[in-house]
């Protein structure tokens, strides 16, 4: 398997030539960001994740997290790593400064998460969780709360969990049965199992807080009665150490088919002490604060994991000799040329790289808005990107990771048989990778929600403003005669124009269907959200390829690396946004086939 190489290349041309981040943050109250302080953060944040977070990589798999008399011990290796992580900072990046956190935009930290998932999913899996329960903490604790529990979570000393699934209730959590009874001194005594926690026991911080779901006696019924909790593994004592031991204890762990360094747990909750986070039966809002972030995470791990296969299937197919060029020899003084110079073998790898780029594109521009709706001084100009960070939410949890297990199955293509093999690493990815369209809500559920609570509840209103956004930009630069003379723009802004008054008058469409028939959320929500991603990424390829073209002239010495921009989104435009022509027939389709069969005929 190819060592990882941080693409810090691509990253800093996204942040700084397209999104301009400098100038966002001077608006945002973070002048103190200059692109020198940004860049140092990234190439350290690279060094880190390839010298000493992805040598760990190939070995957790293989050791994988083991589980015994209650106690789990992470892969040889991961602790030291944590330590490091700790202690340089890495945890602290996101966290509220007056926590001793460094208060960095998340469109900052987001790369270097990008680049951990790389290295390692399973190692980032522990620290992710830890970043949305101080957000969740932040957002919705009492003051008595963030005083004992927020400087330690930031620091990354204690780590956060996210107890939600019990074995009855996964995705319906009106289902879920964990109970929650009130003290004389104002904390609560939990009960009840857990399951799928990630990194809800592990021997690398030095305390667990656990954000758990339950009910209280008086709860109404439905998701309605849902409280959130706080609830550490060691009760904090007098001075704010880890004290004594809580009523809760893992009961196994899951044995997974990929992310085997990352412990999966079943945790029993046996009269635990905690404490109300929030309101009384508001704890389902209160934990959607950590769960979108989790979602963008998620995303986040499928870029992550794709560029990596990316990485290796580059590296493979310029090394493995095998045949000849279909016009003759390229390499004649070898016993056969490279594979890369194969159509097909360049289909995928150019396949790969611009469903990478795109989708990365798509998440720090999100990450940029994310920014903008917890930074920004104007309330309507928070509210907008709260729209924006709404809609694009769920699109960058499912398409990122559907979109990577799509580029991990041509790594393992482009290897052939060597694919298949465990030694290669690429069958890892695969592995890895299949896990993330599965937690934190499936993709299914992100499709419905795209549909359903995006699209259908505002009437469309969010996404006819991407749209506008869309279509202006469009317009206004396929007017410059100097963008118009480069074949990729002058043919790629009217069809991005046209492709984005599709997608509205689409959206318009279903929205009607719905009205009168509701099983077409259902019916078309999957297909939708595809359908959207694609056009999405062709806008992002269009700028990508426009900063590019400006790019040019002035530094010619990087003449390769914007040309290359230009070709891939020629290649994206070309061979991948044609997609949409068969989910739009898809859409257009009528519900029936899908529900027409009876219970009975689907058993055969």
């Amino acid at each position: 398997m190819a060592e990882y190489i941080a693409p810090l290349q691509d990253i800093q041309f996204i942040l700084h030539d397209i999104l301009n981040v400098e100038r966002l943050y001077q608006t945002l109250g973070k002048s103190d960001l200059s692109r020198d302080v940004i860049d140092s953060i990234l190439e350290e944040g690279g060094k880190y994740a390839s010298g000493v977070v992805a040598p760990l990589n190939r070995n957790g798999d293989e050791q994988g997290a083991q589980f015994q008399d209650g106690h789990v011990t992470t892969p040889d290796g991961f602790v030291d790593a944590y330590r490091q992580f700790c202690e340089n900072g890495w945890a602290s990046m996101t966290g509220p400064e007056e926590y001793d956190g460094q208060g960095l935009p998340l469109s900052v930290a987001a790369p270097f998460h990008e680049m951990l998932m790389s290295a390692n999913l399973s190692f980032r899996v522990y620290s992710g969780l830890t970043e949305g329960a101080v957000l969740a903490l932040k957002m919705h604790g009492s003051e008595a709360l963030k005083g004992q529990y927020l400087a330690q979570l930031v620091s990354g000393h204690w780590a956060g969990t996210m107890c939600l699934t019990e074995p009855q209730a996964g995705t319906d959590l009106a289902l879920l049965k964990t109970k929650a009874q009130p003290q004389a001194d104002g904390s609560f005594t939990l009960t009840g199992t857990k399951i799928f926690i990630s990194g809800g026991e592990q021997d690398m911080s030095e305390n667990i807080i656990h954000l758990v779901l339950a009910r209280l006696p008086d709860a109404p019924q439905g998701v309605r009665g849902i409280s959130l909790f706080l609830v550490p593994k060691l009760l904090p004592d007098d001075q704010g150490n880890p004290g004594d031991a809580n009523q809760l204890s893992c009961g196994s762990i899951e044995h997974k088919m990929g992310i085997k360094g990352a412990a999966t747990c079943v945790m029993n909750f046996d009269g635990a002490k905690g404490w109300l986070i929030g309101e009384a039966n508001k704890g389902l809002a209160c934990m959607f604060t950590m769960m979108n972030d989790a979602r963008f995470q998620v995303g986040l791990q499928g870029i992550g994991i794709a560029e990596m296969a990316y990485q290796g299937g580059i590296a493979y197919a310029k090394e493995r000799l095998q045949s000849r060029s279909l016009s003759g020899p390229k390499n004649p003084d070898l016993p056969a040329d490279p594979i890369l110079v194969q159509p097909d073998v360049r289909r995928m790898l150019l396949t790969q790289r611009a469903l990478v780029e795109g989708s990365r594109m798509l998440a720090y521009d999100l990450a940029c808005q994310i920014d903008i709706e917890h930074l920004a001084t104007d309330e309507a100009t928070r509210q907008q990107a709260a729209q924006r960070v709404a809609l694009l939410i769920p699109i960058i949890k499912a398409f990122g990771t559907e979109m990577s297990m799509e580029v991990t199955n041509l790594g393992v293509q482009i290897y052939g048989g060597h694919g298949y093999i465990r030694e290669w690493g690429m069958e890892q990815l695969v592995r890895d990778g299949r896990i993330t369209q599965l937690y934190e809500g499936t993709n299914g559920i992100q499709a419905l929600d795209l549909v359903r609570r995006k699209l259908i509840a505002d009437k469309g209103a969010a996404l006819t403003h991407l749209i506008s956004e869309i279509r202006a930009w469009c317009q206004t630069h396929g007017n410059q005669p100097d963008l118009q003379a480069v074949s990729v723009l002058n043919k790629g802004f009217p069809m991005v124009d046209d492709k984005a008054r599709e997608w509205l008058e689409l959206s318009e469409q279903i929205i009607a269907r719905a009205a009168d028939n509701p099983e077409v959320i259902g019916a078309v929500c999957h297909d939708y959200l595809y359908y959207s991603s694609y056009i999405l990424l062709a806008y992002y390829w269009l700028k990508m390829a426009v900063t590019a073209t400006e790019r040019l002239a002035a530094q010619p010495e990087s003449r390769d690396f914007y040309i290359a921009k230009q070709d891939t989104a020629a290649f994206y435009i070309e061979r991948i946004l044609p997609r949409t022509l068969m989910h739009r027939a898809v859409i257009l389709a009528e519900p029936d086939t899908l529900l027409s069969l009876s219970e009975q005929q689907l058993v055969r």
